[in-house]
């Protein structure tokens, strides 16, 4: 298998960055930045996706998007689970310093995730009504929450797309493409929102019709920027670089499926709950909505922390260099851990003034007190879940995160929510307060690990000759 030099991979390529050497709190930072613009975008499209939908449309229209954007999410994870996958073989053979084993793990990545979103849209527009009635989304939402899905399915391919390029981005150490990328895609669907929502009258459909449309164009762009740099990562996008490797392709989907089994499991439990807090009227699903809206904030500073440090920890570990992914580690706690409760600070002291930035309704602010120290919780488990997930996902330990997604997901989210919310009585709080628990659940799995020194004697998953 042709190797080289990690310096001259860097060399031949202004994409590629070396992640085994330097300041390792300079490096998370520089690396994770632009990741988090990406998700401060992104949050801020989902943010003013509800304020226009809650100001134009009202509760109904925000239970619509919340309820149709939680489906769309449950499938979207099946595909980010593969292209995290891909992110992570590719980061440790650019570790490894072999530069086939990255062509190889593209094309294959292309092809096996571009099928299966394929399989995916069809399945999701076949089973709509069938998947919205699981959820028992609200009567007066149901319509448009039909109509918001049917386009989001629609749109899937672009969603799958994109992830795979910005997976082969972050893989190789380029975080500042994605970025514009993204900021291409919120830009253009801000503006569509205000077209076709507030203008034109579309409601949810709109909203989801803005959405698709801004992925898609990101999705070309990409497209269009990759090819003009193939020969940077020695990939030439002729169809037969996209037969898929069979040794690659093996590894993709050994880590794969249980990325995108833990990662649906999560959502498919937050739906479950959703659902049964659906039963309880609009206000309750419209302030959940919002709630999880606000709490994006801190995720996209944990979740921006976690895909940078995975790269690193994917590289580093590959290259031997395990005193680096304790610093990587220890140093993306701390930052996390910061910001989040910066957040929860500000929430206790200006609670309803948060919140009525996206509606009005009093029978929703009337919840927040209840909501709010639910909320604080939550922004604990995300600091400790994030240094967890990047340990295990950049070593490819993904058997012990698939282990924790599902308890996470299908025992305790869903059992401690039908504890404290049927059993206890406590109702809605009591759904909010069994999701906010088992946000720990990886934290108490993967924490012991990771103290116990054990992971330093695993092997990369790439396949070195």
């Amino acid at each position: 298998m042709q190797t080289e030099s990690s310096e001259a991979v860097v060399k031949k390529t202004s994409l590629a960055r070396d992640l085994t050497q330097g300041n390792v709190t300079h490096q998370l930072i520089r690396f994770s930045l632009p990741f988090l613009m990406a998700n401060l975008l992104q949050t801020f499209y989902g943010l003013t996706d509800m304020l226009i939908v809650g100001r134009v449309v009202g509760s109904t229209g925000l239970s619509a998007i919340s309820n149709g954007g939680d489906l769309q999410n449950l499938f979207t994870f099946l595909g980010v689970g593969f292209t995290s996958a891909g992110q992570i073989i590719i980061a440790q053979y650019l570790g490894a310093k072999d530069r086939k084993g990255v062509k190889n793990t593209i094309g294959t990545l292309f092809t096996c995730v571009f099928a299966l979103s394929l399989v995916l849209m069809v399945i999701g527009l076949l089973f709509t009504d069938t998947f919205l009635r699981l959820l028992q989304v609200p009567d007066a939402a149901f319509a448009q929450a039909k109509d918001y899905s049917i386009v989001a399915f629609t749109g899937i391919v672009f969603v799958y797309g994109y992830n795979v390029v910005s997976g082969i981005l972050r893989g190789i150490g380029d975080s500042r493409h994605p970025f514009y990328f993204v900021a291409i895609s919120v830009t253009l669907n801000v503006f569509l929102d205000l077209l076709f929502v507030a203008v034109f009258g579309m409601g949810a459909k709109g909203a989801a019709l803005a959405t698709v449309i801004g992925q898609a164009v990101a999705f070309v762009i990409s497209i269009i920027f990759l090819y003009r740099r193939r020969e940077d990562f020695g990939f030439d996008f002729a169809l037969s670089s996209f037969f898929p490797h069979s040794e690659v392709l093996k590894t993709i989907f050994r880590m794969g499926i249980p990325l995108a089994v833990r990662s649906t499991a999560i959502q498919f439990s937050m739906l479950f709950v959703a659902s049964h807090i659906n039963a309880y009227g609009v206000a309750a699903s419209a302030i959940t909505g919002v709630g999880n809206k606000i709490l994006n904030i801190a995720t996209m500073i944990t979740t921006s922390l976690e895909m940078a440090g995975c790269s690193m920890v994917g590289q580093n570990f590959s290259a031997g260099r395990t005193d680096r992914v304790r610093q990587i580690i220890h140093t993306s706690f701390v930052i996390g851990l910061f910001f989040t409760m910066l957040l929860a600070l500000v929430l206790v002291i200006w609670p309803q003034q948060v919140f009525r930035i996206w509606t009005n309704d009093p029978e929703v602010l009337a919840l927040v007190p209840k909501f709010l120290p639910v909320a604080v919780l939550e922004l604990l488990g995300f600091a400790l879940r994030a240094p967890c997930q990047m340990l295990v996902n950049g070593i490819g330990f993904v058997s012990l995160s698939f282990i924790s997604g599902l308890m996470d997901g299908v025992v305790l989210r869903i059992g401690l929510a039908l504890l404290f919310g049927d059993v206890c009585g406590l109702g809605i709080v009591g759904y909010w307060y069994g999701t906010a628990l088992a946000g720990f659940t990886a934290c108490f799995m993967i924490a012991p690990y990771y103290f116990s020194g054990a992971w330093k004697k695993r092997k990369p998953v790439i396949q070195k000759k």
